[in-house]
């Protein structure tokens, strides 16, 4: 097998590792660093990476690297923390650095190595450094700071930097983790779109055999992605399930139903439950329970459809590997609970049906790219994203149908701009954009009377992959125009602001 197995020692950024390493066309899977050395071993790993990571490898109860891989006599890349791990387990020294290094810095290669040769700013975030290699290693790199930016054994192949190159902030960081991957552990970049189709297909068959499955479907490119991959590994076994939850966009509902019936030419049924949903939701505030509700009630609704088609065992849903991590999902990461996902974090435990999740361990710009070789539409490969719970998460404080309306018809204002303005789609300078509804009333003058109205936030992002995102700098008659028409168009609404904070420390969404 053409892998990399990425250990987890307790960083934010170790999916950002893996996206790289795919990136390369490389398939990788990432461990928590104590996960059993069979699971790790199950990918037939042609090398290890070790991510940072919070701790000090002189703590007592620190993350180490455990006995067989070093046995392996695979090559192995240490970053940041993993690189000090590296180094103790050797018989290297890392101790408490007087002064710590954290954002951009600037290496000099000590000697000629293709690991570092694309490399000069990069990215530090330690308080801790190598002090003394451990036999066999060289000296790679220099910094300001870090005797031992980098450094290496040639002969073992074991290499460690203290910078980050993961991170967009190290330029051409990629190619030092595609020469290790490719180059250095003889990984084949043959992780594809079509092979990414055949191994689900093949997996989709294997699990749900001749058996009918549903699928949940919201119109978004993962829950689509996912019917599609389905409906391409069994066909007519597949029923789609769009649930009218009275918490979508404008225009939602049609535009689902052209998409499933006419595009995927899948059996599609519709309920519309936006009764049951907001009846569920009155009176609640608190983000973590609106979650909840809204997935447990999808369940239950499904649960219902499934006994008019046969009672099928398999539910489908869009899950990606973003919301396994933020809802830190069982033996993947040792990284806290962000938020939990309605469909991974909300299920509850008496569900009846058995998950297929075929896109469980691919990032966004993954999906898109299988839902393109699948030959989707690119209009629907290429939408906003939208959460599964719907407006809740985006109407905060209690879920109104009031509220809603207000919500949506402002939301559907800001993409109607945007997109006249050529900042949404393919290629469009902002990743997912939306607008929120707060629970905050301020005044207002309007035709000479005092308001006293709702405010609304406008949400607009650029990111990759969704683990890290950064606010779009949309132009300020843009935003002018969305917020004249908002507070002259939404009754209810006399307030626009604009959120500019960057994901971490937000999440993209507010909730």
């Amino acid at each position: 097998m053409n892998s990399i197995a990425i250990l987890d020692f307790g960083s934010q950024y170790a999916q950002i590792i893996a996206r790289r390493v795919r990136e390369a066309q490389v398939y990788c899977e990432l461990f928590p660093w104590d996960a059993p050395q069979e699971k790790i071993l199950s990918i037939k790993p042609k090398g290890f990476i070790l991510s940072g990571g919070p701790k000090s490898v002189y703590e007592e109860n620190a993350p180490f690297i455990q006995k067989f891989i070093l046995e392996s006599g695979l090559p192995i890349l240490g970053i940041c923390y993993g690189m000090q791990a590296l180094t103790h387990a050797l018989g290297g020294k890392v101790d408490s650095s007087a002064e710590r290094e954290y954002g951009h810095a600037e290496i000099e290669s000590l000697i000629a190595n293709p690991l570092l040769s694309a490399l000069s700013k990069v990215w530090m975030s330690h308080g801790d450094k190598v002090t003394q290699l451990p036999e066999g290693f060289i000296a790679l790199a220099k910094s300001g700071n870090s005797p031992f930016a980098a450094m290496g054994d040639i002969k073992r192949k074991y290499f460690g930097v203290q910078f980050h190159p993961e991170v967009h902030h190290t330029p051409n960081g990629s190619q030092l983790l595609k020469h290790f991957a490719v180059d250095i552990c003889g990984a084949t970049p043959d992780w594809t779109p079509a092979n990414i189709i055949d191994d689900a297909v093949e997996k989709i068959r294997k699990q749900v055999g001749g058996e009918r499955v549903l699928a949940a479907v919201s119109g978004g490119v993962d829950s689509s992605v996912a019917a599609a991959l389905v409906h391409k590994a069994i066909g007519d076994q597949l029923v789609c399930v769009f649930v009218d939850t009275g918490l979508l966009r404008a225009n939602e509902g049609t535009q689902v139903a052209s998409a499933f019936r006419e595009g995927l030419g899948a059996e599609l049924i519709t309920v519309d439950a936006a009764d049951d949903f907001l009846g569920a939701l009155k009176g609640v505030t608190d983000p973590e329970a609106k979650r909840k509700i809204v997935g447990e009630k999808f369940i239950r609704i499904f649960e219902r459809e499934a006994k008019n088609v046969g009672q099928p065992r398999f539910l489908v849903q869009g899950t990606i590997y973003p919301d396994v991590v933020e809802s830190s999902g069982p033996d993947r990461s040792k990284a806290a609970k962000i938020k939990s996902h309605h469909n991974v974090g909300g299920l509850p435990e008496d569900m009846q049906f058995e998950l297929v999740e075929p896109l469980r361990y691919l990032f966004k710009d993954e999906v898109r790219l299988v839902g393109e070789a699948l030959g989707l539409n690119q209009g629907l490969v290429w939408r906003q994203p939208f959460p599964g719970p719907g407006l809740t998460v985006r109407c905060l404080g209690e879920c109104t149908p009031e509220r809603v309306s207000r919500l949506r018809a402002a939301d559907a204002i800001l993409l109607e701009e945007l997109s006249k303005a050529g900042f949404l789609g393919k290629g469009a300078q902002t990743s997912q954009a939306f607008v929120v509804l707060l629970p905050v009333r301020s005044v207002g003058v309007m035709g000479d009377q005092r308001t006293y109205q709702e405010a609304a936030a406008i949400r607009a992002v650029t990111t990759d992959d969704f683990m890290t995102a950064d606010w779009a700098r949309l132009p300020f008659d843009l935003l002018a125009k969305v917020s004249s028409r908002i507070v002259n168009e939404v009754a209810g609404i006399n307030r626009v602001v604009y959120d500019i904070t960057s994901k971490p420390p937000a999440t993209i969404e507010w909730e």
